[in-house]
């Protein structure tokens, strides 16, 4: 009886006396299979990845009925880029771009169907407050652009909301955050009222003015508005970039028919629970209106951003020239069949009956998309794990048949030691390349990657695969005289014992309710697949094809695993450079790598093991790494370029008063310099040479709440520790602080009231910080801190628009003892003027002009006043 064989080519001994059966092919094959693997990558995910349908023009729009029209939308955004910087609060935003919304909207109403729809349009002014990321907000006439649309037949009381922001951050024209997707919801407006489709749930487009100042708009809108309590699902449409495909990044909560449904109606997918994950965990240095509708309106939703060339994030490049074209028609054609789609849905009616989980979704390279519940995806991943786990169980079975001298028990030993090989290859990889991103970092030469993102290739991916090589490749050397199984074997031992420590993987991530463990489960899946395949065909055809076998059945998952190693690049590599310089930006982008490479890395990188010579293969990775550590210390590694992928730093010309307990005054002036990421030395001989030592914070800090500096939020405290500080002559204030102690009033022996009244810019942190014995008792503003018993200081910021009355609040403070003269607290009132350039004063423009043109400043100026009461 012939036993089995896992080879098709019969054992003999060629003259160099090695196996036939284990003839290895030329060494050059390597090379050609490495580029074969990159080219596959290169002519497949990239023109995935950047691929948009054509653009429609208004001169097809007969030919078109129903359809987006992406030449509208273009034409809209260009008008709205050119008004130019919108903060909220600026003329500019509550004038001139508000018209600008009331001109088109008007348009739209002119050209409806008004035989079947009603529009309705609001311009809200809202006040409030509430407390976020460790910051009391207050906010006073703020404005936002709220239109309506329902079908005349329909009386239907539940909405769709359908959300963006037509205001910026500083100095920035906002043509991609977030003007794209406003002119996207005007054109989706326009299309719905001209079309004889059904509409069942009304659909509510808030265009919102304030969301930059951290989302205040949006709280407005749904804590106040008539519609608001309508409106039971949400689509948030924001940025993160200029443009290009949005990314599906937030569900739900707890609402998986919405996935479903943008399943169901977007012929573009781009989403991931990977990214929704990540952004729940504070991955992604930035946050949206998504956060306010669900928190304080309990609405559900999709949240959606476009992520293209994250460099000019709220800078004065995201202007309309840089906009990626594809951006219009793209998205347009995404968001007009979802909001048609959500507004027929009939879940629309009982959201909360519907409520039953999370949901897992991801796309393939756009081509489709993939969207199942917790539930589904706990018993998937369970199932595909034990499934793959058995075939290669099967697998190494009928190896024990096939070996000849090697008995059953001497194969599973070498498998043990094979998974024992390739466990620690996995974490020397892992480490390994973990250790060249602290190197990086250690020496000064972080952030290589930061413009040119093909650096990561030669410093990480190589680094990854230079050890997943070389460590079998050793072992394989050293013990292919001890055995006799076939080199085919040898390398589908390695593969099995990647797939079982992924299968691993898969289960304790999925006992631990992650439910991005389906980005293991899908490499486990189609390397089950092909093991199952190679036993059908050794019980069918007495052959396997091995090698042919696992190559076409890798295919698909090395395509996954590479469009979100590109996705993850070109997402994250940008954020980096305005993640804080308290951040570790070389070991988040390694991880990435890490994440992503190790996937199709244990299925691609053994099969080089089939060639002559693989530890000079495997070595010449190691050397491209060490090749590229030294171009990261030349000009061509250096990170930031000319107004494509500057170095940010935050600059505030500030006037400092403090009130001392003895009524003396102590004032300087100077330009508080913050930079934004993590090569805080680039400027220390040069801008910077003049600035006070780490000494100064220290001293500062230990005097004054927030270090006395005049702080924007609550991150920039963290990041405290590389502030500069450099004295200068004082700035010019169209508006001085003006604070009023309008009364003292004991409430009982040991607590008083304090009544203000506040005149300053339309930017106002507050700094209260109540002294030794004493707490704050109650505000007159949001009392989250007090209630959850948050440590002191705290942080009050207010925001204005179109007013002339001054902040009135009050405080209650009260002290551990009875009849206790003072002092309570301190009160630092810092004011922003984030618009103002006419302001500037020469020196400051002087100082300005000393940053290099590879930097980029968002600039103001502020004053901050300190008071003892």
């Amino acid at each position: 009886m012939r036993v089995m064989t896992f080879s098709s080519v019969d054992i003999t001994t060629d003259q160099d006396g090695e196996k036939s059966r284990d003839k290895k092919w030329p060494w050059f094959g390597a090379p050609v299979y490495a580029a074969a693997l990159f080219a596959i990558f290169y002519v497949t995910v990239l023109p995935s990845f950047n691929s948009y349908p054509k653009m429609l023009y208004r001169s097809e729009e007969a030919l078109h009925p129903d359809e987006f029209i992406g030449e509208r939308a273009m034409t809209q955004l260009a008008e709205f880029s050119a008004i130019g910087y919108k903060l909220a609060g600026s003329i500019n935003n509550e004038v001139h771009t508000v018209n600008f919304l009331l001109r088109e909207i008007q348009k739209i109403k002119d050209e409806a169907r008004t035989d079947l729809y009603d529009i309705e349009v609001e311009k809200q002014y809202s006040s409030g407050g509430f407390f976020l990321w460790g910051m009391t907000m207050s906010y006073t006439n703020l404005s936002n652009v709220v239109v309506k649309i329902s079908q005349k037949t329909s009386n239907n009381e539940n909405y769709v909301l359908v959300n963006s922001h037509y205001d910026s951050e500083v100095e920035t024209p906002a043509a991609g955050d977030d003007g794209a997707m406003v002119v996207i919801m005007l054109e989706t407006l326009r299309v719905i009222s001209r079309s004889e489709k059904p509409l069942v749930h009304p659909v509510v487009f808030l265009f919102n003015g304030a969301e930059e100042a951290c989302m205040l708009g949006a709280h407005g809108f749904i804590t106040q508005h008539k519609w608001a309590k309508n409106c039971k699902a949400l689509v948030n449409l924001d940025s993160t970039g200029a443009g290009g495909r949005e990314v599906l990044f937030q569900t739900g909560p707890n609402h998986p028919w919405l996935a479903k449904y943008y399943q169901q109606s977007v012929p573009h997918p781009y989403a991931q629970t990977l990214a929704e994950e990540l952004f729940q965990n504070n991955f992604i240095p930035s946050d949206t209106d998504f956060r306010v509708f669900r928190d304080y309106g309990g609405v559900p939703g999709l949240d959606m951003a476009s992520v293209i060339n994250g460099y000019v994030y709220h800078t004065q490049y995201d202007n309309y020239r840089n906009v990626e074209r594809g951006t219009y028609q793209s998205t347009g054609e995404n968001v007009l069949p979802l909001v048609w789609t959500l507004a027929n849905a009939p879940e629309l009616d009982n959201p909360e009956a519907h409520a039953e989980g999370h949901m897992v979704y991801f796309d393939f390279l756009g081509w489709f998309m993939l969207t199942y519940t917790t539930s589904v995806s706990v018993a998937i991943n369970i199932v595909v794990s034990v499934a793959a786990l058995l075939c290669i169980g099967s697998s190494l079975y009928m190896m024990t048949l096939d070996n000849g001298a090697d008995a059953p028990k001497a194969v599973i030993k070498r498998f043990g030691v094979i998974f024992l090989v390739q466990t620690g290859t996995a974490l020397v990889s892992c480490g390994l390349t973990l250790l060249v991103a602290v190197f990086m970092q250690g020496v000064g030469l972080a952030e290589s990657w930061y413009y040119g993102k093909w650096m990561t290739f030669g410093l990480y991916f190589c680094t990854l695969y230079f050890a997943m090589g070389l460590l079998p490749a050793f072992y394989i050397q050293w013990t292919k005289r001890k055995t006799h199984m076939k080199l085919d074997q040898t390398i589908a031992c390695f593969m099995h014992a990647h797939c079982i420590l992924l299968a691993l993987l898969c289960i304790i991530m999925t006992s631990m309710g992650i439910r991005s463990s389906y980005f293991f489960m899908i490499g486990i899946f189609f390397y089950a697949i092909s093991v199952l395949v190679q036993i059908t065909l050794k019980l069918t055809v007495k052959k396997s094809y091995f090698v042919t076998v696992h190559l076409l059945c890798q295919f698909l998952p090395f395509l996954f695993y590479t469009y979100i190693a590109y996705a993850s690049l070109v997402t994250f590599v940008p954020m980096q450079g305005r993640d804080g310089p308290d951040s570790s930006p070389e070991l988040l982008v390694c991880l990435f790598v890490i994440i992503t490479g190790i996937q199709y890395a244990g299925f691609t990188v053994p099969i080089m093991h089939k060639f002559r010579k693989p530890k000079i293969v495997f070595s010449t990775f190691g050397v491209i790494t060490i090749i590229f550590i030294i171009l990261a210390a030349t000009p061509a590694g250096f990170p930031f370029v000319k107004e494509v992928a500057p170095q940010r730093y935050y600059v505030l010309h500030t006037q400092r008063i403090f009130h001392n307990l003895d009524g003396s005054t102590l004032q300087d002036s100077g330009f508080y310099i913050q930079p934004v990421e993590t090569r805080t030395h680039e400027l220390d001989d040069t801008t910077l040479k003049n600035a006070e030592p780490t000494s100064w914070t220290d001293a500062t800090c230990a005097a004054e709440p927030y270090c006395g500096l005049p702080i924007y939020s609550g991150r920039w405290n963290d990041w405290k520790d590389s502030a500069r500080w450099i004295y200068s002559t004082a700035p010019e204030f169209p508006i001085a602080i003006d604070l009023t102690l309008v009364s003292k009033e004991a409430q009982t022996p040991n607590k008083l009231k304090y009544d203000f009244s506040l005149k300053a810019s339309d930017r106002i942190m507050m700094y209260i910080e109540p002294y030794d014995h004493v707490r704050v008792a109650n505000w007159s503003m949001d009392q989250t801190p007090l209630i959850e018993e948050h440590l002191p200081p705290f942080l009050i910021y207010h925001v204005y628009s179109q007013t002339e009355d001054p902040f009135d609040f009050w405080m209650e403070f009260e002290h551990d003892e009875s009849n206790t003269e003072g002092p309570f607290f301190k009160l630092v009132v810092v004011e922003h003027f984030l618009y103002h350039q006419e302001y500037y004063t020469d020196d400051y423009k002087e100082f300005l002009a000393t940053f290099p043109d590879w930097t980029y400043t968002t600039d103001w100026f502020s004053a901050l006043e300190s008071w003892n009461f």
